[in-house]
């Protein structure tokens, strides 16, 4: 059993908390002035003189970029001298955590909006001398909330922030665009969103249940001169949609590369 310091505990981090508590053994605690909905047997504090001279083994950033500088270093000193940094916070590079404590290790995760359903997709970077044990217990922490990748540089970090990270924000924007689509074919807006959901999610678990590549199944389900054959060329016939998606990643990428 570890002890883990939770600094922060938003809407996401109080998501992963919930998860981490229902499926590890380790005793955490929260620090967060508000009072945040809290899983059985976690315990919080609203400031550092509150923990006493308790000690921690992780010490997990849940806060916005913009706090962290001013609330980390206080907490530091609880962690013990073996002790890892983590974070979920976006936008906040491991280098700069790093910096506020010289020669701690630091391990950023990345998780997405499905994390709150334990769906999600987390990426996780390992900055500093992590060792094997603190690596494989926080790849414990981030699968609880569903699948992981792990990077070898912060850079692939940000790109996967553009791919994942901000991933549900893109398939967001195209369910409301296609569930207006069907609307404008004529279905009433429940019936337009029950067709459209309906097919993300068939498709979806088809793709994840399937050994055959992407085009493959698209192949498979497009008839020559047929009509979805029909909206294919309608929606990527010039490689307008593919141009269309890779400069979304790029600008997302581009913008995480600026916030480090």
């Amino acid at each position: 059993m570890k002890k883990i310091l939770l600094l922060g505990c938003g809407n996401m981090g109080g998501a992963l908390l919930k998860a981490w508590a229902a499926n590890t053994g380790h005793k955490y605690t929260v620090a967060d002035p508000a009072k945040p909905d809290l899983p059985e047997g976690v315990s919080q504090v609203g400031s550092v003189e509150e923990l006493g001279d308790e000690i921690f083994d992780y010490l997990i950033v849940a806060l916005k970029p913009q706090l962290i500088d001013q609330v980390l270093p206080a907490y530091l000193p609880r962690l013990s001298p073996d002790g890892v940094i983590s974070s979920i916070a976006a936008g906040y590079s491991a280098e700069k955590l790093a910096s506020h404590a010289p020669g701690r290790s630091v391990v950023r995760i990345m998780p997405n909006l499905p994390a709150l359903i334990r769906k999600g997709v987390s990426g996780l970077y390992a900055h500093g001398k992590v060792t094997e044990t603190a690596s494989r217990e926080i790849e414990e922490l981030a699968l609880c909330s569903g699948t992981i990748v792990w990077v070898d540089s912060e850079d692939m970090l940000d790109r996967l922030t553009a791919v994942a990270g901000s991933g549900p924000g893109y398939v967001f924007e195209m369910l409301r665009a296609y569930v207006e689509a069907a609307e404008e074919l004529g279905f009433s807006e429940e019936d337009a969103k029950t067709l459209v959901l309906g097919t993300f999610r068939g498709t979806l678990e088809l793709a994840q249940e399937s050994d055959l590549p992407l085009e493959d199944l698209r192949k498979n389900v497009t008839s020559k001169g047929g009509t979805t054959a029909a909206g294919l060329d309608a929606l990527n016939g010039t490689g307008k949609f593919s141009a269309l998606i890779n400069e979304t990643l790029l600008a997302a990428y581009e913008r995480a590369v600026e916030l480090r």
